[in-house]
C-alpha cells in the first residue's frame, strides 16, 4: 500500500530549517510521543541535577577557601591563651616478640599545649638520649626503639611533655619481651597404661598475657581438654590423669601472645607406653593447683585451677571455707577451673578444691586476696591566684592497700619547705611567688599501681585596669546609691575614693563599693575611684546624676466585671522629662503575653501613659494586674485587682451516702461561685442503659445554693448509677462535678414485670431449633439472679419443654433433636425470672426448625469461554425442598491438577451465573458447582471441561501513519499477524482521549485504517489495539494530535518508536520539515 507521505522529498526541505525551527520541531517531536516526552523530561532533569551538583561543588570550594583564609588570618589578629601540657595519649604497657621480623618498638605519647610541647623519655628513671644512641628516635612525641633488646630495653618508660609553662610526666608503661623456646630436642616420656603423666611446657621468658595449648602429632590437631586431660594456663603443662593407648604420640606446646597474636612452638615431646604391664587403681594426687595466696585486682576475672592424677579419673569439687561460693562463679574444664568474674572485696577468703575417686581423696586450700588499684575521688584543677595568696590543692583516691601520695612540679619531685606543706594528698603553698607557676602533678599509688592528676598553677601579676571608664549613673532623690569599683589587678590593689579633688568618707563597703544613703541633688557630681598596687595604678570616674523620683497611678484600683464584658486599666506616669520610660504589664506577677491570649488584650501607649484593654473577659483573666514603669533612674510598680463574675465552678466530688431500691442520698461540697452566689444545684444520673446524663428528681426540689446534700428519687431497682451535680448562679450554669463512684440500687423485692419482646427464630443446622429475643434492660430486671425461661413444643402437642438461660445478656437459645425433620413448626414463648420468682412470658409465636444444608447439586451446569482469561458458568438451582441454597460456590482447576490445588469463587446471593477471571489462555479447566446455606454445603455437581481461548496477539499494530486536515485525522497501520499460539485477529479497537482526561472514546473497525473527526481545541492521544477471541492485544505507540483548523499535518510511527517524522503545514506557501530521530 502506498501512502502520500512516501512522495515527499526530505532533502529539498532541509534547507528551509533554521535554529528556531530546530528548537520548535524538537519540542514538537518530544510532545508528539509519550516515550519521547518522558525521555526529554528525563534529559532535562539530568541537566538540572548536573547544574545543582556543580553549584554545590563551587560553594564547597568557596567555603574551604574561606576556612583556610581564616586559619591564616586568625593567628595574626588573635593572641591564643597560653597553657601548660595536657596529655592526649600516654604510653601503654607493650609486649614485643623477639622473633618478630620488624625489630622496632613504638611507645606512643601525645600532648596538647600552647606553646606546642616538646618531648623527652625516661627508661627506669634515666633520660633517653636519641642523639647519643642511634637505636632511639623521636617522631612527634613517639619513641621508636630500633633493634630492641630485652637486656637493654626491658623496663618502665615515662614520657615527659614540656613547654614554657612547665612540664608533666606520663604514667609508667612496662615494655616486656617474649622469646622462642629452647631449640634442643626433648626426650620421650614413657608411662604405663592407666598411669598419670605431666608433660612440661617449659616456656621461654614471657609476659602474663599468653594462652597455652598443645598440638597432638601435627597441626591443626589440638589436645581437647576433658575430665582426663587438662592444660594449665598458669604453668602451660599438659596433665593426663589416666593415660590410654590413644594418647600415644608427639606433643608440642604452643604459646600465643593475646596482645600481639605472636605464636611460638616448643620442640616435640614423644609419649610412649611401657610394655611391662598396666597401672592399677590409685588414689588422686593434685598436681596442678592455684597458689597458696592469690592476689587479684578488683573487677577482673579470677581463675583458680585444680587438677589431679588418679585411676579412676578423679572428680573435682570446690567450696569456700567461710561462706558460699559467689553465685556469679562458673566451673570450667570439667570443674578443674573455678572462674569468678568481676571479683569484689567480698569474694576474698579461703577456697578449697577436693579431688576424689573410689580409691580415696585429697584436697588443697589457698587464700584469695582482692586488692584495688588507686581510683580518683577528687583531682586537682587548673588554678589562677594572685602573688602573695595561698594555694590549697587536695587530691583523694581510693584503693586497697590505701594509696600514698606524692607531688611533682614540672616533672620533678616536690619537697616540703618553709612555704610548702604536703600532708595526705593535700598541698599548701603559702605566700605564692611568681616562681611557683608551673605544672603540678599529684600521684596516688599503692604497690599495685599509680594514677596521675595534672593541673597548671598560674600566678597573676598585673597593674589595676578598669574595663569601662568613665561610668554614668542616674539615681533618684531619697534612694540609696552604690558606686562600684572593681578593677582587674593582681595582687589586690588599695582603693580610695574622692569627689572633685576631695576625699569621700561616706560609707565604704568591704568590696570597695561606695554607698550614698538617702541621696539628694547635692550628691551629684564626679566620683573617682583610685586603685593601686606595686605594678601600677588606675582611676575610674563615675558621673552621678540625681533625678526626681517617678510616680505611677493605676486606675481603677479594684474593678468587678462579668464574663464577656470588657474593661480598660489606665496606667499614668509622672517622671523627669529628660528620661525615657518603658512599660511592662504583669498578671499575677508574671509578664503578660498578649500574643497567647487570643486577642483578648490590647496595649494603648503614649510617652507617659499605658492603657491595657481587656475584651470579652474570661474567668481566667481575673487576678492582680501590675503596671511596671521603668526609667534609667528607677522603676515603680502599681497594682490593681480585677474580679470576674461568671458561672460557678464545678462542685466537689459527689459521695453516695445511702442507697435503696429507688433512692440515693448524695452529698458534695461547694465549688467556687466566681463572685456571684450559687442559686440552685441540678442532680444528674447516668446508667448503662440511659442516653448519657439525665436530670433526676430530688428531695427537696429544687436544691438551693446553700445546700450540700439531697436525695435522688424515683430510681429503678437493681441498676448501676453514677451521679454528678451542676451548680447555677445569676450568670449561668457551670461545669459539672466529678462523677461519683458507680453504685447499684438495691433489689425491688419483686419478680420481673416485663416479658422479652420480638421472639423469633430460624436458621441453624439440621435438626436444630434456634430461638432468639430482645434482652431485658437492667432497669426492668428488678433484682439479682435474672435469667430467661425458654418454652417450646411441637405444633399439635400438649406439654411444654422449658429451658433456663442464666445469662441476663443472652439473646439466643439452640435446641437440637435428631428426631424432628427440617422445617418442623414449634410454638415458642420466652419468660423471665430473678431470685424473687418468675415473671411474665411473651406471646406465643411459631418458629420453624432449621431446614438443613442443600441435599442436591445444581443441575445443567454449562461453561462458555469468553476470552483467553475469562469463562462464564451458568447452572440451574436444585429442585425445591428443604435445604434451599442461599448462595453457590464454583470450584475450578486445571486439567492436569488435583481439585485441591484449584481455586473457588462464590456468588453474593442465589444467582445462577458467575464469571471466572484471571485464567490462563489456551488451557483446559474442570469446573463444578455446589450450593450452601447457614447449615453447611451441599453436594457438588459433576465436573465439566472447558478450554479458554488462545491468548490475544502479543504484537501491537505497527508503522502508524496519519494525515490531519483540520479536525479530521486519517489513520492507518500495518495489519497484526497472530502467532500459532494466539487467537486470530478479528478487528481493531481505536481509543481516543483528550490529554489530561481519563475517559476514552472507542471505535471498532475490521480494517487497518480509520478516519476520526476530532473536536476543535485541545490535544488528543490515539492508540490502536488488535482484537481477537482471546481478548485485546498490545497497544500501539501513542499518537499525539493537536487540533487546529486551516492546517494539514502528516506523520508516521514505526513499530520500534519514531521513524522519520515528516510534517507539512499549508498556509500561504508549503513549508516541509524533516526531523531525524534522536
Amino acid at each position: 500500500m502506498h501512502h502520500p507521505l512516501q512522495h515527499l522529498n526530505p532533502q529539498s526541505s532541509v534547507t528551509n530549517l533554521d535554529y528556531t525551527h530546530n528548537l520548535s520541531l524538537y519540542y514538537l517531536r518530544c510532545q508528539s510521543n509519550a516515550f519521547l516526552n518522558k525521555l526529554c523530561l528525563f534529559i532535562i532533569i539530568i541537566i538540572i541535577i548536573i547544574i545543582i551538583i556543580i553549584i554545590i561543588i563551587i560553594i564547597i570550594i568557596i567555603i574551604i577557601i574561606i576556612i583556610n583564609i581564616l586559619f591564616i588570618l586568625i593567628p595574626l589578629f588573635t593572641k591564643y591563651e597560653e597553657f601548660g601540657p595536657v596529655f592526649l595519649q600516654e604510653p601503654d604497657d607493650a609486649i614485643f616478640s623477639l622473633d618478630s621480623d620488624d625489630k622496632k618498638v613504638i611507645m606512643n605519647c601525645e600532648a596538647r599545649g600552647n606553646p606546642v610541647p616538646t618531648y623527652s623519655w625516661l627508661i627506669n628513671g634515666t633520660i633517653v638520649d636519641p642523639g647519643g644512641d642511634f637505636r632511639y628516635s623521636l617522631i612527634d612525641g613517639n619513641l621508636i626503639i630500633h633493634n630492641a633488646s630485652e637486656a637493654i630495653d626491658y623496663g618502665r618508660y615515662q614520657c615527659r611533655a614540656e613547654n614554657s609553662i612547665g612540664s608533666v610526666l606520663s604514667r609508667d608503661a612496662l615494655l616486656q619481651f617474649i622469646e622462642s623456646f629452647d631449640g634442643r630436642m626433648r626426650g620421650a616420656v614413657s608411662v604405663r597404661e592407666g598411669q598419670g603423666v605431666v608433660l612440661m611446657c617449659a616456656p621461654p621468658p614471657h609476659s602474663p598475657e599468653i594462652i597455652y595449648s598443645w598440638v597432638f602429632n601435627e597441626l591443626p590437631s589440638f589436645v581437647a581438654e576433658d575430665s582426663r586431660r587438662f592444660i594449665s594456663q598458669e604453668t602451660g603443662h599438659l596433665y593426663i590423669s589416666k593415660v590410654q593407648p590413644s594418647d600415644v604420640g608427639s606433643y608440642v606446646c604452643q604459646v600465643k601472645n593475646t596482645v600481639t597474636n605472636a605464636r611460638v612452638l616448643s620442640p616435640p615431646t614423644p609419649l610412649t607406653l611401657k610394655t611391662d604391664g598396666v597401672m592399677g587403681e590409685y588414689e588422686p594426687k593434685i598436681e596442678a593447683h592455684f597458689p597458696q595466696t592469690v592476689l587479684a585486682a578488683k573487677g577482673i576475672t579470677v581463675r583458680l585451677e585444680c587438677f589431679a592424677l588418679g585411676n579412676p579419673v578423679p572428680t573435682i569439687t570446690w567450696r569456700k571455707m567461710s561462706g558460699n561460693i559467689p553465685k556469679k562463679a562458673r566451673l570450667r574444664k570439667s570443674q578443674a577451673v573455678l572462674e569468678i568474674p568481676n571479683i569484689q572485696l567480698e569474694d576474698s577468703g579461703s577456697y578449697e578444691c577436693k579431688a576424689e575417686n573410689t580409691r580415696g581423696g585429697t584436697a588443697f586450700r589457698g587464700h584469695l586476696q582482692v586488692y584495688t588499684l588507686p581510683q580518683w575521688i577528687s583531682m586537682i584543677n587548673d588554678t589562677q591566684l594572685d602573688s602573695g595568696e595561698q594555694l590549697r590543692w587536695e587530691c583523694r583516691a581510693t584503693g586497697k592497700p590505701r594509696p600514698t601520695y606524692r607531688w611533682l612540679r614540672n616533672g620533678e619531685p616536690l619537697n616540703s619547705q618553709s612555704r610548702v606543706e604536703m600532708v595526705n594528698g593535700e598541698l599548701i603553698i603559702h605566700r605564692l611567688q611568681q616562681t611557683d607557676s608551673g605544672m603540678y602533678q599529684c600521684i596516688a599509688e599503692n604497690k599495685y599501681g599509680a594514677i596521675y592528676s595534672s593541673a597548671e598553677l598560674k600566678i597573676l601579676a598585673s597593674a589595676p585596669m578598669f574595663s569601662t571608664n568613665p561610668v554614668r549613673l542616674i539615681a533618684t532623690v531619697g534612694k540609696d546609691v552604690s558606686l562600684e569599683c572593681r578593677p582587674r589587678a593582681s595582687p589586690k590593689p588599695r582603693i580610695s575614693w574622692r569627689k572633685s579633688d576631695r576625699r569621700v568618707q561616706i560609707m565604704l563597703l568591704r568590696n570597695n563599693t561606695l554607698r550614698i544613703i538617702n541621696s539628694s541633688r547635692s550628691d551629684e557630681g564626679s566620683y573617682v575611684c583610685r586603685a593601686e598596687n606595686q605594678f601600677g595604678s588606675a582611676e575610674l570616674t563615675t558621673m552621678l546624676l540625681v533625678k526626681e523620683p517617678m510616680r505611677v497611678e493605676l486606675n481603677p484600683v479594684r474593678v468587678e466585671v462579668t464574663v464577656g464584658e470588657s474593661v480598660v486599666l489606665s496606667c499614668k506616669v509622672t517622671h523627669d522629662p529628660s528620661l525615657d520610660v518603658s512599660f511592662l504589664w504583669l498578671l499575677n506577677n508574671q509578664p503578660l503575653n498578649t500574643q497567647q491570649e487570643g486577642g483578648h488584650f490590647e496595649y494603648i501607649q503614649t510617652s507617659s501613659t499605658a492603657d491595657l484593654m481587656i475584651r470579652s473577659i474570661l474567668l481566667k483573666h481575673a487576678g492582680k494586674y501590675g503596671c511596671h514603669a521603668q526609667t534609667s533612674a528607677d522603676s515603680v510598680l502599681a497594682e490593681a485587682e480585677l474580679l470576674v463574675r461568671g458561672p460557678p465552678g464545678p462542685p466537689g466530688v459527689v459521695i453516695v451516702e445511702e442507697i435503696t431500691d429507688t433512692t440515693a442520698t448524695l452529698s458534695w461540697s461547694h465549688g467556687v461561685d466566681n463572685h456571684s452566689p450559687i442559686t440552685t444545684y441540678n442532680v444528674q444520673a447516668r446508667s448503662p442503659v440511659s442516653l448519657g446524663w439525665q436530670t433526676v428528681k430530688t428531695d427537696p426540689e429544687p436544691v438551693t445554693g446553700n445546700m450540700e446534700s439531697a436525695m435522688a428519687v424515683e430510681l429503678n431497682p437493681w441498676v448501676e448509677y453514677e451521679f454528678r451535680v451542676v451548680a447555677t448562679n445569676g450568670i449561668g450554669t457551670g461545669d459539672p462535678s466529678t462523677p461519683s463512684r458507680a453504685v447499684r440500687t438495691k433489689e425491688a423485692g419483686i419478680f420481673p414485670s416485663v416479658a422479652p419482646a420480638n421472639v423469633r427464630g430460624g436458621n441453624g443446622r439440621r435438626h436444630e431449633l434456634v430461638i432468639s429475643w430482645e434482652p431485658i434492660s437492667e432497669e426492668f430486671q428488678n433484682g439479682e439472679g435474672f435469667g430467661y425461661i425458654v418454652a417450646f413444643r411441637a405444633n399439635g402437642t400438649r406439654g411444654w419443654k422449658e429451658k433456663m438461660v442464666t445469662s441476663a445478656d443472652s439473646t439466643t437459645y439452640k435446641y437440637r433433636d435428631e428426631t424432628f425433620p427440617p422445617l418442623t413448626p414449634f410454638e415458642v414463648r420466652v419468660g423471665v425470672y430473678n431470685n424473687k420468682g418468675d415473671g411474665p412470658f411473651s406471646e406465643v409465636v411459631t418458629v420453624f426448625s432449621a431446614e438443613g444444608e442443600p441435599r442436591e447439586p445444581p443441575s445443567e451446569v454449562q461453561a462458555f469461554a469468553i476470552s483467553s482469561s475469562e469463562i462464564k458458568v451458568i447452572w440451574k438451582p436444585p429442585n425445591p425442598g428443604p435445604g434451599r441454597p442461599q448462595a453457590y460456590e464454583v470450584s475450578f482447576w486445571k486439567d492436569m491438577e488435583q481439585e485441591e490445588m484449584g481455586k473457588k469463587k462464590r456468588t453474593t446471593g442465589n444467582e445462577t451465573t458467575l464469571l471466572l477471571t484471571g485464567l490462563e489462555g489456551n488451557t483446559q479447566y474442570l469446573i463444578s458447582v455446589k450450593g450452601f446455606n447457614s447449615a453447611g454445603q451441599g453436594p457438588a455437581s459433576s465436573p465439566i471441561k472447558i478450554s479458554t481461548k488462545k491468548n490475544a496477539p502479543s504484537l501491537p499494530p505497527g508503522n502508524l501513519m496519519w494525515i490531519q486536515e483540520g479536525n479530521n485525522v486519517s489513520l492507518s497501520w500495518d495489519p497484526v499477524k497472530a502467532r500459532d499460539n494466539e487467537s486470530e485477529v478479528i478487528g481493531y479497537k481505536v481509543l481516543l482521549r483528550q490529554e489530561g482526561r481519563g475517559h476514552s472514546q472507542v471505535m471498532r473497525t475490521p480494517n487497518s485504517a480509520v478516519v476520526l473527526t476530532l473536536p476543535e481545541g485541545g490535544t488528543y492521544i490515539i492508540e490502536v489495539r488488535a482484537v481477537s477471541e482471546g481478548g485485546e492485544g498490545a497497544a500501539s505507540a501513542q499518537v499525539r494530535v493537536l487540533t487546529s483548523s486551516g492546517k494539514r499535518w502528516l506523520g508516521s510511527h514505526s513499530l520500534g518508536g519514531f521513524s522519520d517524522l515528516r510534517m507539512c503545514a499549508y498556509g500561504n506557501r508549503l513549508d516541509c520539515f524533516h526531523i531525524i530521530p534522536l
